[in-house]
């Protein structure tokens, strides 16, 4: 049962028998007692601590999962004292939002800061077989008790939600920022990063190539425009969850360590990912099947290419449309400045609905063809970092553009 509905459950227990021993002219101090802890909100809750300073404020890091929205692992802050033990997750949403697909593609999906119980955010986990990590933070007591505070203050109705952002603003970076200003002197991060430096594109393949996520990372590359090419710095590095473990194992505050070494709650099963068939191979395969029906030529495989080519340049628009949407229709700043408008271009859509005979369509798809060339000439050039998939595809448009304008 979350949080916030077990508290209300014992607010409701708590007002019914006040209202028994006010009808049984009970004791008023009691009575009065009875009717302050009934007022109690969920966060008041854990508002109470003790003189020792027996507060514990920690990072939790997630293994990745299984599901492409949980490839690149988790990240939550837990804080437990004599009295409770819970979870702050900044990386709640809800599903059963009526518009949740529209505003997921649009980028205007709220994400929330959610509370709940550390065995049940472990158990979820747990079911997902899914590791937990966990790095205690060696600050004051003061410094907890602001963190807390803050935390509190997030997790209000009218706080809980921000405009979740995968690069720059997501559950992960939460957790450093709300840790990192409340401390009374600054928390010094040492470099992360390897001598060449990576670029977010960089960062994100190393995941989705552990886990084998070919045609996802296909997708990611698609609509990812140039944006996600340029390098990252140490701090950027550590929208990742398992970058951000690395930071504050070697991160320090009055020249002291941070947080202790990484402790293991929860163990991930060792799962070998399957092997699904690269995108790459299956559009190599159709291009040499039509390089050989094109270089074949009869009434049947003209046919099946007069049909294929039709398909193939109206998919091409399509996606052409949607990297377009993606830019500009959209708050998903990362889909921005997307080379692959050069190959997959909108106006594909128009032209395949005239015919191939037409001088004005063959010179069209000439000039398609000699892009097409320069874009792979060009592949280590341009300022994008192009999906390996994509050079047979072009080889595909560079081989039917050059027959369709010889035709």
């Amino acid at each position: 049962m979350p949080l916030s509905l077990r508290v209300s459950a014992v607010k409701k227990i708590l007002q019914t028998i006040t209202n028994l021993l006010n009808l049984l002219n009970f004791k008023p101090r009691l009575l009065s007692l009875l009717l302050i802890l009934s007022s109690i909100s969920p966060l008041q809750l854990f508002s109470q601590k003790d003189s020792a300073c027996t507060l514990e404020i920690s990072l939790l890091t997630c293994s990745p999962g299984d599901e492409l929205y949980s490839t690149f692992g988790h990240t939550a802050i837990r804080v437990r004292d004599t009295a409770f033990d819970i979870v702050f997750n900044y990386g709640t949403f809800d599903f059963d939002d009526p518009n949740f697909l529209m505003k997921f593609v649009r980028g205007r999906l709220p994400y929330s800061l959610s509370i709940e119980y550390y065995t049940d955010f472990r158990n979820a986990y747990y079911h997902e077989k899914r590791g937990i990590k966990e790095q205690l933070l060696q600050i004051s007591c003061a410094e907890k008790e602001a963190i807390f505070e803050a935390l509190k203050l997030n997790g209000q109705e009218q706080n809980r939600y921000y405009k979740y952002q995968f690069l720059l603003d997501n559950c992960t970076t939460r957790a450093r920022e709300i840790i990192r200003k409340n401390t009374l002197t600054p928390v010094v991060f040492k470099n992360i990063l390897p001598e060449k430096k990576p670029t977010f594109r960089n960062l994100i393949h190393e995941y989705l190539d552990s886990g084998k996520h070919y045609w996802s990372k296909l997708g990611i590359d698609l609509l990812l425009g140039s944006r996600i090419d340029r390098k990252v710095t140490n701090e950027e590095a550590m929208f990742l969850p398992d970058y951000l473990l690395k930071g504050f194992d070697s991160a320090s505050i009055n020249s002291k360590t941070l947080a202790t070494p990484a402790s293991v709650l929860l163990e991930a099963p060792s799962i070998t990912p399957e092997s699904p068939i690269k995108p790459e191979w299956v559009f190599t395969g159709i291009l040499l099947l039509l390089l050989i029906l094109s270089l074949v030529k009869n009434k049947i495989t003209s046919r099946i290419l007069s049909v294929f080519d039709r398909i193939f340049f109206v998919l091409l628009g399509l996606l052409g449309g949607l990297f377009l949407f993606m830019w500009f229709g959209t708050d998903h700043q990362d889909c921005a400045a997307n080379y692959n408008l050069i190959w997959a271009l909108p106006i594909h859509l128009v032209v395949t609905f005239f015919s191939w005979k037409r001088p004005a369509v063959k010179m069209y798809f000439h000039f398609i063809s000699i892009i097409s060339t320069l874009l792979l000439v060009s592949w280590f050039f341009i300022p994008q970092q192009l999906n390996i998939a994509i050079a047979p595809i072009l080889g595909i448009i560079i081989l039917r553009s050059y027959f369709i304008s010889k035709a």
